[in-house]
């Protein structure tokens, strides 16, 4: 007990700092891979670990010996299991704005426009129940989908869209793939989502855009083919059911952040060259 109460207080300042630290790493380290298949490998190794100890403990050499020898060759085996996550981790550490690019890729006054064009693409689809899946490109960069699909590069119009999507043609089974206000490509293989809570009755659209939303910071709009319902996957969650309206309003709020952001920035940077040359 007087242990204790001694080492609650030479607890400092930096100590309480370094608790703070880990604690957030943890967090972050739970919200990358939970509801994946990291999270049970993560309770499979827990099992190994406490299983170790015991056999230790009770003296149970043999199987001791076998669960140690089984750890050490699982340090290599995790770094190529977890590949996916980790890669997963080092995107999202290079998402900060210390990475960001520093100019803006579309003007302000074009973003209603380009909204309107995605958003009666989006409507004219849901009507007529024809299947599409269209990727929004933010941060982290799409190339290695963009090689899977054609290449466009084309302005973001609607009836482009539409047309893209009409069964039966060349590339309406793949996903597009839209940075700022350029189509970049389309028939994209995008990879499917490991979540394995995902209700059953999705399908393969659904399970790509979660997949593609849950391995980078791209937002993705996906219109039902059964029931022409729009859905937004966004940070690893599937929104469904989203009206006009609520679609308006969110890609509103996506190009505006992105524009904000990127202009911050620009200013950030601005500031430092003028006091520089001051």
């Amino acid at each position: 007990m007087e242990y204790f109460k001694g080492l609650i207080l030479n607890i400092g300042l930096r100590d309480i700092i370094d608790m703070i630290i880990v604690a957030i790493a943890f967090y972050k380290i739970y919200t990358l891979v939970r509801e994946t298949r990291a999270e049970q490998l993560i309770k499979g190794i827990v099992v190994l670990l406490v299983a170790t100890k015991m056999s230790e403990w009770l003296r149970l050499f043999t199987t001791n010996w076998i669960l140690e020898r089984t750890m050490t060759v699982g340090v290599i085996a995790l770094l190529i299991v977890f590949q996916p996550e980790l890669r997963r981790a080092l995107e999202y550490i290079g998402r900060s704005r210390f990475f960001t690019k520093s100019f803006i890729e579309i003007k302000e006054e074009d973003i209603s426009h380009v909204i309107e064009e995605i958003v009666e693409a989006s409507a004219s689809l849901s009507r007529q129940k024809i299947g599409a899946l269209i990727v929004f490109e933010r941060e982290t960069r799409l190339s290695e989908i963009v090689e899977t699909g054609n290449i466009i590069n084309g302005s973001v119009s609607s009836g482009l869209l539409i047309n893209i999507f009409i069964p039966n043609t060349p590339l309406h089974d793949g996903a597009v793939i839209i940075k700022d206000n350029t189509i970049r490509a389309a028939g994209c293989v995008l990879p499917l989502s490991e979540n394995m809570s995902i209700s059953k009755e999705l399908g393969t659209r659904h399970r790509a855009a979660l997949g593609v939303s849950e391995r980078s910071d791209a937002l993705a709009i996906v219109v039902s083919e059964e029931t022409g319902a729009i859905s937004i996957a966004d940070r690893g969650k599937l929104s469904r059911y989203v009206d006009i309206q609520t679609l308006r309003q969110i890609l509103q709020n996506m190009y505006k952040h992105h524009v904000k952001k990127k202009q911050g920035l620009i200013d950030r940077w601005r500031n430092i060259y003028e006091k520089d040359r001051s």
